[in-house]
């Protein structure tokens, strides 16, 4: 056993000595065997996703703390188990003999056990994905099919789909721009996205009533001389306006939380909407707002300054859309709770758009695997009757320190993160980043030439300009490997579909070429990590 899957262990044994619950009572409470609780809670066997260990913690009346650390340590615990080259490091123990326990009373119907966060594994599906799962079964016959391989060893679920034909936006491949120049992406991407640019409000405002507009100014002229929609994003109270606060993770003296007097954030507000009005598309109204580093206030006073904001941007620029704060680090149960908080509050009422920290947990794992994330969280929207138009604004500010991706593998991973968004069927996905050679994937320094990841994304926006989505399938369930995904499109009366795998190869009949992100020409029917267009055979 690892010393965190030692840790885990120690931690949920605490937890249950201090419930004064038996390992029966905890099953009862947890739709879970006596036995498997004992296994969790002794070390000897490590569940495939959270949830498992989350309803265990909070039955034995876990503080969010608790549950973080929890996670954090499950996490690394799941990696480890992960990377070993042996099977199964955590052998299952022998159960020991029941304890006496007194029966249990009834209780409340709690309703249904929480559905896990599937990281790849394990997954219940709802009804309404079962049902786009049948319908999408039918249609597409002239497109060519696939004839299956042996899975390979990861196995990520979806749940395929089949809508009325829908545009897909431009603006859907977004870039966050983290160059403070002035300087925009040299290769077609949709819309940017203004962060750790020095544009927080500490930057912009650093004295009361005393503004500093040069940069904001010169970032929102390089996006309009280059035609992208920008996506403006409120944070960084300034030292002034919240002194006693404590600081953001940015060394620019920023605090993370609301000012004292949200007078001032009125103000602000409406001077940055009256400047820019037009010239900025969209505004975000806080980053990471969920976490400690950047948000510290109570969340029905992020509510109050989304509704505040709100109705100042929409007085003063109609045309502008209205993003709620952004909620990151969505894989703890902290930071889901207070995304969950807010909707129940009502805040995304305030909203046109929600934005989220949608990405993969490492950059060198496949994208694919945020959409056991995307499930998780369009279940949280549904049950606070959220928003359906969701933004993904980025990754984690872990981010820059995760080790570089390898070139071919970067490029691959930076247009199947926005295929991956059309899967998930969110309306914007925002790269990090544009501008910085310091991150694991690398579109393009600022003032430096664009990486091969940057003219994949090109070519990707080439193939979906002006086209239309109208299914998603992927696997198994579709009828195909288990590794192989497709979404199909229509433009102008054609056909087509893009196919990718997120590891290995899957073959297609050899019923005419396929043309890869790289320009090359598929003869051979071969389908790799490197997205492929294929067009529909003519009649």
């Amino acid at each position: 056993m690892g010393e965190d899957a030692r840790a885990l262990a120690e931690l949920l044994e605490e937890l249950k000595r201090r419930s004064g619950y038996s390992y029966e009572r905890i099953g009862v409470k947890t739709h879970l065997s006596r036995s498997t609780v004992h296994r969790y809670c002794r070390g000897s066997s490590l569940p495939a996703a959270f949830g498992p260990l989350e309803r265990i913690a909070t039955v034995c009346g876990a503080d969010r703390g608790e549950l973080s650390k929890l996670y954090r340590l499950w996490e690394r615990a799941d990696v480890a188990r992960d990377n070993a080259a042996t099977s199964a490091p955590f052998a299952p123990e022998p159960v020991p003999a029941p304890e006496p326990v007194s029966p249990p009373l009834p209780e409340p119907g709690p309703g249904p056990a929480p559905v896990p966060v599937a990281r790849g594994r394990k997954r219940r599906w709802s009804l309404l994905a079962a049902t786009l799962a049948l319908v999408t079964l039918v249609g597409a016959s002239s497109l060519p099919t696939v004839t299956a391989e042996p899975p390979p060893a990861r196995r990520i679920l979806a749940p395929m789909w089949t809508l009325r034909p829908q545009p897909v936006a431009r603006e859907l491949l977004g870039v966050t721009v983290s160059s403070a120049t002035g300087m925009m992406p040299a290769f077609g991407v949709g819309s940017v996205r203004l962060w750790d640019s020095r544009t927080r409000w500490q930057n912009i405002e650093p004295a009361r009533e005393r503004f500093d507009w040069s940069t904001l100014d010169g970032l929102v002229e390089g996006a309009r001389k280059a035609g992208f929609p920008v996506l403006f994003v409120f944070g960084g109270t300034p030292r002034w306006a919240s002194p006693s606060a404590p600081p953001t993770a940015y060394p620019d003296g920023s605090r993370a939380a609301p000012p004292d007097d949200l007078a001032d954030w009125d103000r602000f507000v409406g001077k940055v909407v009256e400047r820019y009005r037009g010239r900025i598309e969209a505004y975000e109204l806080w980053d990471m707002a969920n976490h400690p580093k950047f948000f510290t206030g109570p969340v029905e006073r992020l509510v109050e300054m989304t509704r505040r904001a709100s109705r100042i941007i929409r007085a003063a620029d109609p045309e502008a859309t209205v993003v709620c704060p952004s909620m990151g680090q969505l894989a703890e149960p902290a930071s889901r709770r207070v995304l969950e908080r807010f909707g129940e509050l009502g805040g995304y009422e305030s909203c046109d758009a929600a934005a989220v920290k949608l990405h993969a947990r490492r950059a060198a794992d496949p994208p694919e695997t945020m959409l056991a994330m995307a499930d998780e969280l369009e279940q949280i929207f549904h049950r606070t009757g959220g928003h359906a138009n969701l933004w993904s604004t980025g990754t984690d500010f872990e981010t820059p320190y995760q080790p570089p991706v390898d070139p071919d593998t970067a490029a691959d991973h930076a247009a199947r993160f926005y295929l991956t968004g059309l899967y998930a069927r969110y309306q914007r996905m925002y790269f990090y980043s544009w501008g910085s050679a310091r991150v694991p994937i690398v579109l393009q320094p600022a003032g430096g030439p664009p990486t091969k990841a940057a003219a994949y994304v090109e070519r990707l926006g080439q193939w979906l300009a002006g086209a239309r989505i109208t299914s998603c399938r992927k696997g198994a369930q579709a009828g195909l490997p288990e590794n192989l995904w497709q979404c199909d499109f229509e433009r102008n009366g054609e056909r087509f579909r893009i196919c990718w795998t997120h590891e290995g190869t899957a073959r297609l009949p050899a019923s005419g070429p396929a043309e890869r992100l790289d320009g090359t020409r598929v003869e051979t029917g071969e389908i790799t990590g490197t997205p492929a267009l294929l067009r529909a055979a003519s009649s």
